[in-house]
């Protein structure tokens, strides 16, 4: 998992509450005209659905046009029947941005007029793919990190010279405002919300249910040298599925590569080809994402948590988790832990994805 970059993350903002007191946290989606509709569905999929097995919905969810009618990109369909403009995206709590391929296009005033808003009053910002230039369209990014489709970087970058763009990663989080790389990113994104929302367990539920990897840090690149390998038996699948089987034990990159039957150096390179990361910085995330599981399901000893998960002391475990979720393990287990009090969700102050 990477480390923390030189960048120092920014403090993240409370979404303003909302009547009643526990109302579940709004997420709403603004839908302009040729908008991607894969990255709509993430939305929908992640946000918008019901989680019987976590008790029920998770967010008040709903999509927003500033037209009756949209038509989505390349004229492939019309959407109707979804909410205004300007009834909903200033209700949000958390506001995704349109969007869409045309990224030399003007958004139209009336979407950056909502989204400059929502920032003002502390709403939580997110922007999939080419959402990043309707967030800096907006003025909401200028000294902001942000992150983009690797393909319009460089216009990227001539376009909005002042936001901090980071092209080689899956998502950025930057307290309230939050971008992700690509359209498989925005799922990436997604879960990485549910997590800082509301727990491991529900993320890891949320990414069972979509059969999706369920926890890809933010800082992996974006694309891999070769997706599909050469040769069937050098997929990591195998010896990844063995280790977590065995985050509790004293495991090494050596053990790694020992169990793959390959050498340290050819394990660093599949990692990197595959995952877009290292053995040790996966290695910690997963014993990480136990940690913070088995604190969600009642163990108070620390000592326990740490030894279980593979950290070996506190004091590592205080760490880890304050890296990657911006809390001590007791806030954590306030928040997240067996009888947390529901309410209102918060942001976390987050991490900045960095090099390894």
């Amino acid at each position: 998992m990477p480390q923390d970059s030189s960048h120092a993350p920014a403090t993240a903002r409370t979404p303003p509450a909302r009547t009643p007191a526990h109302a579940p946290h709004r997420v709403v989606v603004i839908v302009d005209e040729n908008s991607n509709p894969f990255e709509l569905g993430c939305a929908t999929e992640i946000f918008g659905l019901r989680r019987p097995e976590l008790g029920g919905r998770l967010y008040d969810f709903a999509l927003c046009s500033p037209e009756p009618r949209t038509l989505m990109r390349d004229g492939f369909f019309t959407l109707a029947g979804v909410g205004d403009l300007d009834d909903l995206a200033d209700t949000a709590d958390t506001l995704i941005v349109p969007n869409r391929p045309d990224t030399d296009v003007p958004r139209r005033p009336a979407v950056l007029d909502a989204v400059r808003r929502a920032h003002a009053r502390g709403a939580r910002l997110v922007g999939f793919c080419s959402g990043a230039f309707t967030l800096a369209e907006a003025g909401v990014l200028d000294g902001r990190r942000a992150t983009a489709h690797w393909q319009w970087a460089a216009s990227f970058r001539d376009r909005f010279p002042a936001v901090r763009l980071e092209p080689d990663v899956l998502f950025v989080d930057d307290g309230d405002i939050l971008t992700a790389a690509g359209s498989a990113a925005a799922l990436d994104l997604g879960l990485h919300l549910v997590r800082r929302d509301h727990g491991a367990e529900a993320a890891n539920s949320v990414s069972r249910r979509l059969v999706f990897a369920a926890h890809r840090d933010g800082g992996q690149r974006q694309f891999v040298e070769r997706p599909v390998p050469d040769i069937p038996d050098t997929s990591l699948a195998p010896v990844l599925a063995w280790a977590q089987a065995r985050l509790g034990t004293p495991l090494t990159v050596a053990d790694l590569a020992a169990r793959a039957a390959v050498s340290q150096a050819t394990l660093h390179r599949r990692f990197r080809t595959q995952l877009g990361t290292t053995p040790l910085a996966w290695l910690t995330g997963e014993r990480t994402a136990l940690a913070c599981r088995l604190i969600e399901r009642g163990e108070q000893r620390l000592d326990v948590v740490a030894q279980r998960s593979g950290l070996g002391t506190t004091a590592t475990l205080r760490t880890r988790l304050r890296h990657e979720t911006g809390l001590s393990p007791s806030a954590y287990r306030r928040r997240f832990g067996p009888g947390a009090a529901a309410g209102p969700v918060v942001n976390i102050a987050p991490r900045a994805p960095g090099q390894d």
